[in-house]
């Protein structure tokens, strides 16, 4: 089983991408992130003819979240889903997909270490594993994908020094993510990769992607026992070259089932 996620930033400037991308790839899930749509415009109707089933929870103009599905879209969950006042930022879409419980993430950016963006941020990745925690951490088929705007450690960024004091590294950050990790996930292409340097984002500004300037920020995150059956987990780099490409790139895990 094939599973993929991918922050388009913007699908409608980048859905004839996304389309020749899933035909070549063959994902059996898709997780997308920042579709900046509503949920009136989503193109439920291109993916359905590409033998998908989808779901999408976006607000217009910002964020948005998707999960396209060949294998079946059930139970599903826009936000946290935990009783609570829901956030009004549409960041978190769950489904179940086949043998998969499936969360699409998009954590929020943050922007400057200490602003309430910032705080915001914290606040969001500390409900999230509080959900994972004592809503879904007994799943053993659980996986959660997305952007998580924080570089897990110092192998995933390009020099550590050039982000003294900026926000995706900072120590409450990576505490943050490792809380959620510690309802008993784990980072599935960390896993196949221990060697770091490799990266899933790069600043649009001054060449930094021919220059291997990035950050690994979009992570597969998945239950012990479903990360033991990962067989393969890739970034599809060439997904960021060509004509006005996201500045992501796709992660892409197989997993045998």
């Amino acid at each position: 089983m094939r599973l993929a996620t991918w922050n388009v930033n913007s699908l409608k400037a980048r859905l004839a991408r996304v389309e020749e991308w899933i035909v070549a790839n063959q994902p059996d899930v898709v997780c997308l992130q920042e579709t900046k749509m509503s949920d009136a415009a989503f193109p439920g109707l291109a993916f359905h003819a590409l033998g998908y089933e989808s779901s999408h929870h976006g607000e217009g103009r910002w964020n948005g979240v998707a999960i396209l599905s060949r294998v079946g879209l059930e139970d599903v969950v826009a936000g946290f889903g935990d009783g609570a006042p829901e956030d009004a930022e549409a960041r978190l879409l769950w489904a179940t997909c086949g043998p998969l419980r499936v969360a699409s993430c998009y954590v929020p950016n943050g922007r400057a270490v200490g602003s309430g963006h910032y705080q915001y941020k914290l606040r969001w990745l500390d409900r999230l594993a509080s959900v994972v925690e004592t809503r879904e951490r007994r799943r053993a088929d659980l996986v959660l994908c997305g952007d998580f705007n924080v570089a897990p450690d110092d192998r995933d960024v390009w020099d550590p020094e050039a982000f003294v004091g900026a926000t995706h590294v900072s120590p409450p950050e990576r505490a943050a993510l490792g809380r959620l990790m510690a309802t008993g996930l784990r980072d599935v292409f960390r896993d196949q990769h221990p060697e770091g340097g490799v990266f899933s984002w790069w600043d649009y500004r001054a060449g930094h992607f021919h220059q291997g300037k990035g950050m690994r920020i979009d992570l597969v995150l998945a239950a012990e026992s479903l990360a033991a059956r990962v067989t393969e987990a890739r970034i599809d780099r060439d997904a960021r070259k060509g004509r006005s490409p996201s500045d992501h790139a796709p992660v892409v895990v197989d997993l045998a089932l």
